[in-house]
């Protein structure tokens, strides 16, 4: 077997086993439960929010750190936040433990920026296409069963809340003793370049920061992928929020604890028909820069309505199924963009770019949430009325994109009719 195609394999039972986490569509059903005393206000206004923070804090250290410290140690760090979250998910009981554990939380997704860029590091370019579809490919197998995993042993009343916690540790140990046998990176895109492994400690850090800083400029000069990741930072904001709350919605609206509840099964199904939408947007035959700024104006217009029709749902059923097809339009148009985005910069710069664009998202999100959900700071919102937001917050993105639709006609149609005027002449 090829050496990349093992380092590929290595990687993607890492993603898979990561994502073996049955218990995380019911997580809030096991939080505000019997297992612990702590309401519903307090997971959503304090506990969640903290989460949010967290994620955004560490995620700036990690950008920074990933490349220096060469993938593979981040990466183990990543399982060891993960034993450590659900260690005291299933030990700790107290709000201010759970606070703690939000940080660990924050950890764990944000060390998920090393798992993303490690296999370019390690393997040629030759082959950055199929080990990216081997470790997206993991992730999405291992949600999925997770998802699968959970409803089956919750509905057949084989294991409750907390104990699907137990599995979840499992699958995460392994992991975590399973990245220990990634192999180590030597040289890497910006602090330990193969042409400066000889070279001091200070020149290496110098020629990387000249690096990342033409890697930006080279990015985001262009109008057209600053575009695309303006919509990328504020479109994953959206489904990022709407995600984390999505629970305490469908909480409200069935409002019985005794009635069945099928977060496990619509977290499959979307990590599914998600998958089968990022695929239909790879195969499709279209002009992007001609069509591109409409389809995102429309996709973000349409998640919008769906999200105000979540907020007046009287049946859970309603709710879940528009929160897939929220979902599956958010992983059609976002594979797009990435591809989009991806073909206007410098290969080597994918990591910088994409870490911008997502710390973007993290940014726009942590606002939101301050705004929206947290008390004392902004208006702690119920979850229905939370959703109106969500819902009014993706409006305005389709607006903003139909006003760039608009700016680029005319700015296209004026630059037209200029150059047929001189022409003529």
């Amino acid at each position: 077997m090829q050496n990349w195609l093992i380092v590929s394999l290595l990687l993607s039972i890492f993603g898979f086993l990561k994502e073996i986490r049955p218990s995380e569509p019911f997580i809030y059903e096991f939080l505000i439960g019997e297992w612990r005393n702590i309401t519903e206000e307090q997971v959503n206004q304090q506990v969640y929010p903290a989460g949010t923070y967290s994620y955004l804090g560490l995620l700036t250290i990690v950008f920074l750190i990933t490349d220096l410290a060469r993938y593979k140690p981040l990466i183990v760090f990543l399982g060891i936040s993960g034993v450590i979250v659900w260690s005291m998910l299933l030990w700790t009981t107290s709000l201010a433990e759970l606070l703690i554990l939000e940080v660990f939380y924050g950890a764990f997704m944000a060390c998920e920026v090393a798992y993303y860029t490690y296999i370019y590091a390690k393997v040629d370019k030759d082959y950055y296409q199929q080990v990216t579809s081997h470790t997206r490919a993991a992730l999405l197998a291992g949600r999925s069963i997770s998802g699968i995993l959970g409803q089956v042993l919750i509905s057949l009343e084989i294991m409750d809340y907390r104990q699907l916690n137990y599995i979840s540790l499992g699958a995460l140990i392994a992991a975590t003793l399973w990245s220990l046998l990634l192999p180590s990176v030597n040289k890497s895109i910006y602090f330990h370049q193969e042409k400066t492994l000889n070279s001091s400690n200070k020149m290496n850090m110098k020629l990387a920061f000249q690096t990342m800083w033409q890697h930006f400029k080279q990015g985001y000069a262009n109008v057209y992928t600053l575009k695309w990741s303006i919509w990328f930072s504020l479109s994953t904001c959206g489904f990022i929020q709407v995600q984390v709350y999505m629970q305490p919605l469908w909480t409200a609206i069935v409002n019985d604890p005794s009635q069945p509840i099928y977060n496990g099964a619509v977290e499959a199904a979307l990590t599914i028909i998600g998958f089968l939408g990022a695929l239909a947007a790879g195969v499709l035959k279209v002009n992007w820069q001609k069509r591109g700024e409409i389809i995102l104006a429309s996709c973000s217009l349409i998640q919008g309505a769906i999200m105000l029709i979540c907020a007046r749902a009287e049946y859970v059923i309603i709710s879940y199924v528009f929160y897939v097809l929220f979902g599956a339009l958010y992983h059609f148009v976002i594979t797009i963009a990435s591809s989009e985005i991806a073909k206007h910069i410098e290969a080597d710069s994918y990591g910088l770019i994409f870490g911008i664009n997502t710390f973007g998202a993290l940014a726009f999100q942590a606002i939101l949430t301050m705004v929206v959900v947290t008390s004392g700071i902004g208006f702690g919102l119920p979850a229905r009325s939370q959703f109106v937001v969500y819902g009014l917050f993706h409006i305005v993105l389709g607006v903003i994109f139909v006003l760039f639709k608009c700016v680029s006609f005319f700015t296209h149609t004026t630059n037209k009719t200029s150059t047929q005027s001189i022409t003529s002449h």
